[in-house]
């Protein structure tokens, strides 16, 4: 009968350590998924808010733009030169105006689908992360419940043990 008590007192105090121990647990798994969540906030305020004309890839491709734009005029000077009509060598401006134009058209339409993908990625990160914190507070709730159940039975052991006694 002693042994009963002192196993279900043992069994109460294993359970309120064991809850105890798991809720600590899930405290640092929390600040985990936390601390992800503001890495990705600050991944996505960085990624987003970049210049897209400052990227490298926009920049070789205006480099790109500016060479070819050079290479023409230099070929309508050289046309000038030896006796081309000012229409001509408007056409040639005209087509300058046109490729930069074209660049910077295509850097824009790049660089916004760029952000659409950093957005998406955010989205999902921060999907799986609203995900994990919902998790932990479904495993605290099951933790309390266990930790609730084992102090509960073995208070009625405690009790059968003592009604036995009598």
């Amino acid at each position: 009968m002693i042994g009963s008590i002192i196993g279900a007192g043992v069994s109460a105090i294993g359970s309120i350590w064991g809850g105890a121990a798991k809720a600590k647990a899930m405290k640092r798994a929390k600040k985990n998924l936390e601390a992800q969540q503001a890495k990705n906030d600050a991944w996505y305020n960085r990624r987003y808010n970049e210049d897209t004309m400052q990227l490298a890839a926009s920049q070789a491709a205006m480099r790109q733009a500016e060479e070819s734009i050079r290479n023409r005029t230099r070929q309508s000077q050289g046309m000038a030169a030896v006796g081309s009509t000012e229409e001509a060598q408007a056409v040639a401006r005209e087509a300058n105006a046109a490729a930069l134009a074209n660049t910077a058209s295509n850097i824009a339409v790049a660089g916004q689908s760029r952000k659409d993908n950093v957005e998406s990625t955010y989205l999902n990160r921060d999907a799986q992360v609203q995900q994990g914190l919902r998790d932990m507070e479904i495993g605290k709730a099951n933790a309390i419940a266990q930790a609730t159940e084992g102090v509960s039975q073995a208070a009625m052991s405690i009790g059968n043990a003592i009604d036995g006694k009598k």
